[in-house]
C-alpha cells in the first residue's frame, strides 16, 4: 500500500490503546485514526472511518476480538492484526487467526510498566506489512475442509516435502494438508513463523483436519512417510543423518542472527545438505525473504522449488523473494499447491 496507513485500536484498556499510538504514531507513515473499547464500538468505527488495518485486542466485554472478526469478516474483510497476551489467550488467538486475523503480535505480560514500548518495532513493520494483505485470500475464499479429491503421489523422486509458510499460513496450511491421503508417501517439515506458545497447540489443531500424523517437532524426532513435523516457536529444526540411517530433527537456539526463530533457510539448508537433490522445498505466504538462502542450497543441489502464486498469498513477500531470486522452479496458486506437490513426488 503506498502512502500513509490508516489505523483503528481496539482495546478495552486505555492505557494500553495510549501507549499503541504513541508506538505508532512514531512512523510518518501511519496514522492512528481512532481508538475503540470493544468489539461493538470497532464494528461502527470501521465502517464510520473505514480503516486500512486494525489492531485488536481479543478479550474484551461486550463483543471480544474473535467475535468482532467474524462479523467484520463477513461484512468487509480487511487486514486485522492481533495484539493480546499469549498464554492468558491462546486458544482465542488461533480462533482469530481462522476466523481472518492476518497476523499476532504479542503484548508483554506485564503492561503497567515501560515493557509495552519493547514491541514497538515489530508492531510498526507488521502495520506496514499487513496493510498490503488480502486478508479475503485467507478469511472468506478458503474452505476449511477442501472439497478437492485426495490422491496419492506416483514415484519416488522426493525423500522430504520442506515447507516455508509465514503471515496467513495458519489458514492456508489447513487448507492444504487435508488434501494429502493417508498414504502420503515421505515426510514433511514445516517452519511456521509463529510465537512461542503457540505453535503445539496449532499442530494439535491441524491434526483434527487430517488422517496424517501432525505433531510440534521435538528433539530426536524421527522422519516417516506421512509424518508432519511442525517446527516449535522460537527454535531452529534441522535435520540429521544418524548412523543408522535413519533421519532425526535436532531443535537449537542457533544460528543466532537469523530475523526469524525458526528459519525456514535453516531447515532448507539442512534438508538439502541431508537428503540432496531429493528435496521439494515449497514457499507460502509470508512476509519478508525468508526462504531464499535455504531455496538457494536447495537449487545447488538438485532440488526443486515451488512457490505460492500472488494471486491466493495474504502477503506475497516470501514467494516473491525467492521467484526474484530466480529460484522458483512453478508458482502455483493454493488451490493447485497440493497437485502440485504430489506431482513432484
Amino acid at each position: 500500500m503506498d502512502g500513509v496507513v490508516r489505523v483503528l485500536i481496539v482495546d478495552d484498556s486505555a492505557y494500553v490503546r495510549k501507549v499503541v499510538k504513541q508506538m505508532l504514531s512514531r512512523s510518518p507513515f501511519i496514522e492512528v485514526v481512532g481508538a475503540a473499547r470493544d468489539g461493538e464500538e470497532a464494528l461502527e468505527l470501521v465502517r464510520e472511518l473505514s480503516p486500512d488495518v486494525v489492531t485488536l485486542d481479543l478479550v474484551m466485554p461486550r463483543m471480544d476480538g474473535v467475535a468482532f472478526l467474524r462479523e467484520q469478516m463477513s461484512r468487509r474483510p480487511l487486514p486485522v492484526l492481533v495484539l493480546s497476551i499469549a498464554s492468558e489467550t491462546s486458544e482465542m488467538m488461533l480462533r482469530a487467526l481462522e476466523a481472518g486475523a492476518v497476523d499476532l503480535v504479542q503484548k508483554p505480560t506485564a503492561l503497567a510498566t515501560e515493557r509495552i514500548f519493547e514491541i514497538s518495532d515489530e508492531l510498526v513493520e507488521k502495520v506496514k506489512a499487513v496493510a498490503r494483505a488480502r486478508p479475503r485470500a485467507a478469511a472468506a475464499s478458503i474452505p476449511l475442509r477442501p472439497s478437492t479429491p485426495r490422491r496419492k503421489g506416483r514415484g519416488t523422486a522426493v525423500d522430504v516435502v520442506v515447507l516455508g509458510i509465514s503471515t496467513g499460513g495458519p489458514q492456508a496450511l489447513k487448507y492444504l494438508i487435508p488434501q494429502f491421503a493417508a498414504d502420503f508417501p515421505v515426510p514433511v517439515a514445516i517452519v511456521l513463523h509463529m510465537p512461542v506458545g503457540y505453535t503445539e497447540l496449532y499442530a494439535r489443531s491441524l491434526a483434527e483436519l487430517t488422517s496424517l500424523a501432525v505433531a510440534e517437532a521435538s528433539e530426536n524426532d524421527v522422519l516417516l512417510p506421512g509424518a508432519i513435523l511442525l517446527a516449535p516457536g522460537g527454535r531452529h529444526m534441522t535435520l540429521v543423518r544418524r548412523s543408522d540411517g535413519t533421519v532425526a530433527v535436532h531443535l537449537d537456539l542457533r544460528p543466532l542472527d537469523t530475523p526469524h526463530r525458526p528459519s525456514v533457510d535453516v531447515l532448507f539448508r539442512s534438508a538439502a545438505d541431508v537428503f540432496g537433490s531429493r528435496v521439494l522445498g515449497v514457499v507460502m505466504t509470508g512476509m519478508g525473504s525468508d526462504g531464499v538462502q535455504g531455496g538457494a542450497w536447495v537449487k545447488a543441489q538438485g532440488g526443486r522449488i515451488l512457490t505460492e502464486a500472488e494471486e491466493t498469498c495474504v502477503v506475497y513477500g516470501m514467494p516473491r523473494a525467492v521467484v526474484e531470486a530466480g529460484l522458483s522452479d512453478r508458482s502455483v496458486p493454493l488451490s493447485a499447491m497440493a497437485e502440485a506437490i504430489l506431482e513432484n513426488l
